[in-house]
């Protein structure tokens, strides 16, 4: 029997809510307080384990209770007593297995992914067909309400070699947006800068806005409008020069086959918790690159187990051209769970060589943040 023939043999799950330092606010909602995750740990016969993170955001992917429970009661049955090396057979069943809760499939391959690596002694990103990986440049966010905050964390930020922010727009009105814009352009001449509404802007005001920030010539310009103002993103798309991405409007390979249909966009933000899986956003970025269109590594509300889910997608996914967007363990929590600090050096992060993810989380991190545990869950 092969190393990837071991059946898996036990499920644990928790919910978990992490503490942050200050509050982020997008064009469709805040977190202030606390994000929340879930966190699964699969195991096989001989010990080893395998570890994912879901990082949903209700008012994007879905709720944490909602992925709990994906993976507590729906998918579970589809994996216990099953090998490591069923791993594709595994998520296309769990494709249909419940609808949406692509956080939840997010955490499952990736745990599958962790022991697969754990097992065959290669780092996730080498079983993701990748060879060798660069390391990923950083985009932080700027996205809290009292700006003054954000011009620390920007000074924080130059001195630790980041090269890249993402202003988050479209949450207060068009004067406080184009303020932003002027102080980082000032007073930051070294940082590139993105813009993203996160669907934050009303049809009537969209076309207005969208050329307000495209005078002060970001990267690119993310989801203006909501998801399904298709044809309006077409719109605005040829308004200007800028790229523009999609985020929201583009979850998996099928919505990505429409945006590319109808034009929508100029980019896409890929995201391992949106797709449903390292393999699916895998998908999406060779869609997009296909077409002539940009990919970026974007992220959720996310501890360091989810990013370096998605750093190893990433490592093995050339396509995926524009960096990465994973910052909240290094600049958001106020404590990760992960058993070593998330690496990231010189605004880059830095993707790991070990076996599997190469990181596990810390159990006493996870008991102290746990909400509540899954069947036969014991302390991690």
């Amino acid at each position: 029997m092969s190393d990837l023939d071991q059946p898996i043999t036990r499920y644990d799950v928790w919910h978990l809510s992490l503490p942050v330092t200050s509050r982020r606010d997008h064009g469709i909602g805040s977190v202030e307080g606390a994000c929340e995750i879930v966190v699964l740990r699969l195991t096989t016969e001989d010990g080893t384990e395998g570890w994912g993170e879901a990082s949903p955001w209700s008012v994007f992917t879905g709720s944490p209770e909602a992925s709990f429970a994906a993976l507590d009661r729906y998918l579970r049955p589809l994996v216990t007593g099953r090998a490591v090396g069923d791993r594709a057979a595994i998520m296309a069943d769990a494709l249909y297995a419940i609808a949406h809760c692509t956080e939840a499939k997010a955490a499952l391959e990736t745990a599958l992914l962790d022991l697969e690596g754990r097992l065959t002694g290669q780092p996730v990103w080498r079983v993701l067909g990748g060879s060798d990986p660069a390391p990923i440049p950083l985009s932080v966010s700027i996205a809290d309400p009292d700006f003054a905050n954000d011009i620390r964390l920007l000074d924080r930020l130059v001195h630790d070699g980041v090269s890249i922010v993402k202003l988050k727009t479209g949450f207060r009105d068009a004067a406080f947006d184009i303020m932003r814009l002027e102080r980082i352009r000032r007073d930051y001449p070294s940082l590139r800068v993105r813009v993203d509404f996160n669907q934050g802007l009303h049809p009537d005001e969209a076309k207005a806005r969208v050329l307000d920030v495209a005078a002060f010539r970001p990267d690119f310009i993310e989801q203006p409008v909501r998801a399904h103002h298709f044809d309006l993103m077409a719109h605005l798309r040829g308004l200007t020069d800028i790229p523009l991405l999609a985020d929201e409007s583009v979850f998996g390979p099928e919505d990505m086959a429409r945006a590319i249909r109808e034009g929508i966009c100029d980019g896409v933000s890929v995201k391992i918790m949106k797709s449903g899986g390292p393999t699916r956003a895998q998908q999406v970025a060779r869609m997009a690159a296909d077409a002539g269109l940009l990919a970026y590594g974007g992220d959720m509300f996310e501890a360091g187990l989810a990013h370096l889910a998605g750093a190893h997608m990433i490592a093995a996914t050339p396509q995926i051209t524009l960096g990465c967007e994973f910052y909240q363990a290094s600049y958001f929590l106020a404590e990760d769970i992960l058993s070593a600090p998330f690496p990231v050096r010189d605004g880059h992060v830095v993707v790991p060589d070990a076996p599997g993810l190469g990181i596990a989380p810390d159990p006493d991190a996870i008991a102290r943040h746990t909400l509540n545990r899954g069947q036969n869950a014991a302390a991690a």
